[in-house]
């Protein structure tokens, strides 16, 4: 796959914060891009905290039946420490090498962290959208910003994430009395394309199956 280069990562907190604020701008939240899904994709990345290193996986899913069609992961350093709000800082650097390994250009990535729900309405999805130009959405365990009312327990319920009056993502049960995920957009991909792709893409488990699986790839639980 092709990966743009935006900028480079070694700089500082206070240099990565603005960053984030001059690329939020950028960030497309709109339907008009989304294409027709044939091919999925998920993402995650493992922290070794003892030993400074990372795994990281990317995993492609052909789509509506969700059959794993690729898989790669690579293992290194990582040099950002773990700071909430700058996780794309940490983890991106090992997720882009890994795009370059894969074949097949997804018409949709799912992020397993946040997209435009973020103090700076640039998380980790965001991010990568930009880094990759194509439709991308975070669908995150925990909220990272905002709070939502209550929603119901079937799955597809859904509560408006708010923060400062600003609605941001979605709370959104996957399964019938378990606790909901957090969705948000991206990039290139609109709040109900966010939500519908999460459901769809949904079967048996909380999470979504493009991010559970890389999830388990890059914990090394699975064979690729």
């Amino acid at each position: 796959m092709r990966v743009l280069k935006l900028h480079p990562w070694n700089i500082s907190t206070a240099e990565a914060g603005r960053l984030q604020r001059d690329l939020a701008p950028l960030v497309v939240r709109s339907r008009c891009l989304f294409r027709p899904l044939h091919h999925v994709a998920g993402v995650d990345v493992s922290i070794d905290r003892i030993h400074a290193t990372g795994r990281a996986a990317v995993v492609v899913l052909s789509f509506p039946d969700l059959r794993l069609v690729q898989a790669k992961t690579l293992e290194r350093g990582v040099e950002w420490p773990y700071v909430p709000g700058y996780l794309s800082f940490r983890e991106l650097p090992l997720l882009l090498d890994v795009f370059e390994m894969i074949d097949i250009t997804p018409d949709l990535v799912l992020v397993d962290g946040h997209g435009i729900a973020h103090p700076r309405r640039f998380g980790i999805a965001s991010h990568l959208g930009l880094f990759l130009d194509i439709p991308t959405l975070g669908c995150a365990k925990s909220l990272l910003c905002g709070s939502h009312g209550p929603l119901g327990e079937a799955r597809g319920s859904m509560a408006d994430i708010v923060d400062h009056d600003e609605v941001v993502g979605s709370a959104v049960r996957t399964r019938d009395n378990v606790k909901p995920v957090y969705v948000s957009i991206g990039h290139k991909c609109g709040f109900a394309d966010a939500v519908e792709s999460v459901l769809q893409c949904t079967s048996g488990y909380r999470l979504p199956e493009p991010t559970r699986m890389a999830h388990l790839a890059a914990g090394g639980r699975v064979a690729l």
